[in-house]
Order: C-alpha cells, then structure tokens, then sequence
C-alpha cells in the first residue's frame, strides 16, 4: 500500500467565503503500484454510521472489488475530487464507457469547516494529481498529523489528523490509516485512561468549550495482506470499528464512521477469459482469522492516538484554534 497528500493551506484571519482561510487537502490511498481498473482487488465497506457524503461505497459492496485509488478529502471537495479521480482513471484506461463498463471512484470525506473554508472546495485537480503522483513514488512510512486530507481535522476536542498503525500476525500484516475529526474531548482514552476529563479546560480557563466543537467524523481505510476474499474484508473492516470505541468514539448522531477494506494478496482482472473465477483464501475457522480481527482493531486504535500525537496547533478561520494533545502531559497520566 502507498500513501501520498497534497496539503492546501492559505490566509489567515476571518473567513471570506470561497476565498480563505483555506486548511484543507487530499490523501490518496494504491492498494498496489499497477492499474487498479485493470487489476482490482478484493474490497468491503462497513458504514457504523451513515452521516456522510462518500462516493463508490455502494457498489464496492455490492461486487467486492476496489477499482480506483481511494481518496480523502473535506465534504463540499469530495465531489470535484471524485470528478478529476475519474479523468485520472479514463487517462490510464481509454476504453472505460466506450467498450467497457464505466468507473467508480472511491472518495471519503470529513468535515473539516471548523478551521477551513470549506465553501471554498479548495481542493482542485492538481492537488488530487500530486497526492497521486506522491503516493506512487512513496517509500518508508506514512507521513502523519496535519497534512493531506487531516490539513483541517479537529479529534476529541484537539487537533486531529491523519494516523497510520499496523499489527503483524505470523505471515500476515494489518495496515490501518484514519482521517480522525471525530469524537468528544471528554470522552477521550488513550490506553483505557479517560485522559479527557482531565483536558477540559485545556488550555486554559480562556479558551473556546472544547465540547462546541462538533463530534464531527472518522474515514477508516484498512490494508491487509491476508488472503481474503470480500465477504472476510467486511468482518475485518465491523472490527476495525470497534477499535473506534477503545479510544472513546460513540458514532454519535451527526458522526460518519465508514471502515473501506481491501486485501493485496491477490488481483482481480478485469478482463479475464472464461465464466470461472478461482483464489485460495483463509477458512473463517482458520486461527489466523481471530488474530487478524485482535490486529484490526488495535491497529486502528493506535491509528488515531498517532493522528492526535502528531497533529500540531493550527489556527484557522475566524481564530478558531485545534490545539495539538499536550502529549507530555497524557503520558505523564497514563504510565
């Protein structure tokens, strides 16, 4: 899996809609570095809760299969997103809507307007192309905090972000990456320790009621090399949610929370000869699987203290502020 942004963040000061402060961006997600139309891979979506404006979830559970990189973004950009992803696709793959079946592309989204100009739809083609050109020539890990689509994302009351986290289980690997702008500060764990009831006002008497900032929501993506078809993705994908809760996470009314899974181990083509498709997969009973559903959901766990612990302070619109977590201070509460 490769992993690239685009930040765009501009101006200061009172918001001018449609001008700025802009805090915003795109995160681009490849399962693998070759063309996905032509080679998909299994895939599975859980929505834990449905208040949101993603694209492509439906039919990815309907057939199983990713066909597209998956793209993060803010709500009102999602949809411009979703349009230059297509004309990425059509460039890579002539024939779609001609002598093929058209494409879908796969985009999430988080409300990032506490911070963002989000009116504005800041996010324009170019970023979508650079997030996917630096995906493409990604190595090493997964770059964290305020960049690409977690630009403008507030978590529990803080400053949130993009985290990544992964859990090794024998041959196997689970990878997970968030886009983290959920979540209450006071119902905030890190390792069981309810360390928000200790943040509320933090930090200061002066500062904004953490608890007006709204619960706002979470893009879960995650990554396996399990051979697994789409049906065993889904229950991955219903535990990576539960890792949600571990760190305080409700889904409350006005939260979307939608998990997108996909596994590497093998390719779908497609266009392949003959009526017969054939992969080997792991058995539900098989030891394994209960390893990889513990993997999911601490890795996904871990992925948002990662988005919180790296996120750093960002002004921006109308002087609203996501302070970064005082980490000195959690980690002094939970050793």
């Amino acid at each position: 899996m490769r992993v690239g942004h685009a930040t765009v963040c501009a101006g200061a000061g009172p918001l001018v809609r449609g001008d700025g402060p802009v805090r915003t961006g795109v995160t681009a997600i490849l399962p693998h570095g070759g063309n996905l139309f032509a080679e998909k891979v299994p895939a599975n979506v859980f929505v834990l809760n449905g208040f949101g404006k993603s694209m492509g979830l439906p039919q990815v559970q309907e057939l199983g299969l990713l066909e597209t990189p998956i793209l993060l973004t803010n709500t009102l950009s999602a949809f411009g997103v979703a349009d230059a992803l297509v004309s990425y696709m059509v460039e890579q793959n002539p024939e779609i809507g001609v002598t093929t079946g058209t494409v879908n592309p796969l985009v999430g989204e988080c409300n990032d307007g506490f911070l963002n100009d989000i009116q504005g739809r800041h996010v324009r083609e170019e970023h979508v192309r650079a997030a996917l050109a630096e995906a493409a020539e990604a190595e090493g890990p997964v770059v964290q905090g305020c960049v690409g689509a977690g630009t403008g994302t507030m978590c529990f009351g803080f400053k949130g972000g993009i985290g990544s986290a992964s859990r090794v289980v024998g041959d196997y690997a689970v990878g997970a990456l968030v886009q983290a702008n959920f979540g209450r500060r006071s119902d905030l764990l890190v390792d069981g320790v309810p360390v928000g009831q200790d943040l509320l006002q933090y930090p200061g008497e002066e500062g904004p009621e953490p608890e007006d900032v709204p619960p706002g929501s979470i893009m879960v993506v995650l990554a396996t090399n399990a051979p697994l078809d789409a049906r065993q993705i889904g229950r991955l994908c219903k535990r990576g949610a539960l890792g949600l809760a571990r760190i305080g996470g409700s889904a409350g009314n006005g939260s979307g929370d939608f998990v997108v899974g996909f596994s590497t181990a093998y390719r779908v083509p497609h266009a392949a000869p003959g009526e017969m498709a054939s992969f080997t997969v792991l058995r539900d009973d098989a030891p394994a699987m209960d390893r990889l559903f513990l993997a999911a959901v601490e890795a996904v766990e871990e992925a948002v203290v990662n988005a919180l612990f790296t996120a750093r302070t960002v002004e921006g619109r109308d002087g609203h502020i996501g302070f970064a977590l005082p980490v000195s201070r959690i980690l002094s509460r939970i050793d």
